[in-house]
């Protein structure tokens, strides 16, 4: 085993890894549960927390990944869910499908086997599957109407604002952008119209946290419904709707999938006239998820626990490099204990994950920095098991413009980074040469 790279001397340094929790079954299960103490992240034996699960309860994390939705195909006993790649099936006679199946647009088995597992990892009832992350949000929107009004965060991915912005305001939606990090701020924007409070946390990439709980009983009190983008963290470290979301979003791009190697969204669901509404709109529209692709997202889930643990923990070695490091100005991440919300953190969810923010201090260090990296990949996207290094002002976010960037925070010198599953020295070298 390599040795640590050394880290430069720095007294900014603050150690990511001081805060170490047990995870498996998400915010449900931290919400009243203690840390269980200063432990290095690299020595993080948090998998054992994993305790046999009473035949009373439901099985545990990984457990359901691997087998809710998962069952082996009963014909042949297949261990894989097959990939149903057909565009219609025999009916036995006028009005008599076979099972239900009629017409790949409305009804897949593949798919059906996805949603069936999306829906259990994140506590909803239901679970709606479409060609992209935004192609869910845009189905969520399609629920309201015109003249509704909906409550953001004004610190989105920039896809979000495009389409609000671009598209949908064109058929007279309403949207009002807040900084939900503050729950009073969203009180404080809905109006008698307000339908849907949209937040992302943390968010991209700020990495800024709104706390779930607060903002639910708002929207309870209120009769307005929650909406989560679940995505940076997934299931296995925060679960919105144990927090009072109504419902849950994710790009299944991104650590869902796991791998880089295909698109897709859903939306979760905690109440089943939601998801008929949602499966009418994929019926109606057909923005939906190709069987293979939902046999990716269904192979990629299998490991999300542990991959995602090993993100967390190189995330936080990671973390803690880059802020000791002297030509890092700051870093955005909830795992260090001066961000201004690590203690939400450590509430609201079991592990800090490994999406990472962090200042150059301008657009030629970013760019200088980029060029030199070897073993992280630059390039869009994140959750993938490489890592993914971007920059927010020229890709993510390019679409908000200078101005609506330096609105939110975001300046040239950011650099965000997906830590991978890499050898966590592999990762730290690399960013150490890069910055030279």
């Amino acid at each position: 085993m390599k040795k640590d790279s050394p880290l430069p001397q720095n007294t900014r340094a603050r150690r990511a890894t001081d805060c170490v929790r047990r995870t498996g079954e998400g915010a449900r299960a931290s919400t009243n549960s203690p840390r269980d103490g200063a432990r290095r992240a690299t020595r993080d034996p948090r998998l054992s927390n994993q305790q046999p699960t009473p035949k009373s309860q439901r099985p545990g994390f990984s457990t359901r990944a691997i087998h809710d939705g998962q069952e082996p195909e009963p014909l042949t006993g297949s261990v894989g869910v097959p990939i149903y790649a057909t565009s219609t099936y025999v009916q036995d006679e006028l009005g008599k499908p076979r099972q239900g199946y009629e017409y790949a647009r409305v009804t897949n088995p593949t798919r059906d086997r996805l949603e069936k597992n999306l829906a259990s990892l994140e506590g909803g009832v239901a679970a709606r599957v479409f060609a992209s992350g935004m192609a869910a949000i845009n189905a969520i929107c399609t629920m309201y109407k015109s003249g509704d009004h909906v409550v953001c965060g004004h610190n989105l991915y920039g896809g979000v604002p495009r389409l609000f912005n671009q598209v949908l305001t064109g058929y007279a939606f309403q949207f009002t952008y807040v900084d939900t990090s503050e729950a009073k701020n969203v009180e404080r924007a809905i109006q008698k119209n307000t339908r849907m409070v949209y937040v992302e946390t943390p968010t991209n990439p700020l990495m800024a946290l709104s706390d779930i709980a607060a903002i639910a009983e708002i929207c309870r009190r209120k009769k307005v419904k929650l909406v989560v983008d679940n995505t940076f963290m997934s299931p296995f470290f925060q679960q919105p709707i144990a927090l009072g979301a109504d419902m849950v979003v994710h790009s299944t791009t991104k650590f869902l999938n796991g791998h880089s190697d295909g698109l897709g969204g859903v939306v979760v669901c905690t109440r089943q006239e939601q998801a008929e509404q949602l499966g009418f709109v994929q019926k109606a529209a057909g923005a939906i998820l190709s069987p293979f692709e939902c046999w990716l997202v269904l192979r990629g889930v299998k490991t999300l626990a542990v991959r995602m643990l090993q993100h967390d923990s190189n995330g936080r070695r990671v973390a803690d490099f880059l802020a000791s490091h002297n030509k890092v100005k700051s870093v955005f991440y909830p795992g260090l204990k001066d961000h201004p919300q690590y203690e939400l953190a450590c509430r609201q969810m079991t592990g800090f994950g490994s999406m990472i923010t962090f200042e150059t201090g301008s657009l030629a260090n970013a760019a200088r920095l980029l060029k030199r990296v070897r073993v992280c990949t630059l390039g869009e996207s994140l959750g993938g098991v490489e890592t993914l290094i971007s920059h927010p002002a020229t890709m993510t976010h390019a679409a908000l413009g200078e101005k609506g960037r330096a609105a939110i925070g975001i300046t040239d010198g950011m650099v965000r980074i997906s830590v991978g599953i890499e050898d966590v020295d592999d990762i730290i070298a690399d960013l150490n040469q890069a910055l030279g």
